[in-house]
C-alpha cells in the first residue's frame, strides 16, 4: 500500500504535542544494536504514544484502529499474564510483545508517512518497530519457546 507522493504533516510550536515536550526533556539512550529488554521497555511509552495516534488519524483503517485499541487497552489494562506489580520490570514483557505484534499488523497497513508522521521516539518510526519485532521474535521463538517447550514437555 504505498503511494508515490509522501504525507507530510508538519508542527508548529504552538501545535507542538504534550508528549513531544515532554519526551524532548528526556535522555534516553539512542537505538543501537543488540537491543535488550532495557531498550524495549524504554521503547514502550513511544510506541503506545504512536499506537494512540495512529487510532486517532482518519487515514488509518477502521479495522487497523481496532488492532491498535486492542494493543492499547492490553498495555493499559491492570490484568495481565505477567503483572508489574508482581514481575517488577520483567511484567513488561508481556506488553512488549503485544505492542509488537500490534504495530507490525499496523505498520504494514498504514502508509509508512502516516506512521512517520505519528512518531515521537528517536530515530525513524518504522526502524524502532521492525527492532522491536525482532527483538520480540528472538525472545519469543528462543527464551520463551524454550520455557513452553520445558513446561509442556
Amino acid at each position: 500500500m504505498s503511494s508515490p507522493h509522501p504525507v507530510e504533516i508538519e508542527l508548529g510550536a504552538g501545535e507542538q504535542r504534550f508528549y513531544d515536550r515532554v519526551r524532548s526533556r528526556m535522555k534516553l539512550p539512542a537505538p543501537g544494536e543488540g537491543s535488550g529488554l532495557r531498550d524495549m521497555i524504554l521503547l514502550l511509552p513511544d510506541l503506545t504514544i504512536l499506537m494512540f495516534r495512529l487510532l486517532r488519524d482518519d487515514r488509518v483503517a477502521v479495522g487497523d484502529k481496532a488492532i491498535a485499541l486492542l494493543g492499547i487497552g492490553y498495555v493499559l489494562s491492570p490484568i495481565d499474564v505477567m503483572p508489574e506489580l508482581i514481575f517488577g520490570p520483567l511484567g513488561l514483557l508481556d506488553d512488549i510483545l503485544v505492542v509488537a505484534a500490534t504495530l507490525s499488523r499496523l505498520v504494514n497497513h498504514v502508509h509508512p508517512d502516516v506512521v512517520r508522521a505519528h512518531w515521537s521516539g528517536q530515530g525513524d518510526a518504522l526502524d524502532a518497530v521492525q527492532r522491536l519485532s525482532g527483538w520480540a521474535e528472538d525472545q519469543f521463538t528462543g527464551r520463551i519457546g524454550g520455557l513452553f517447550k520445558r513446561l509442556l514437555g
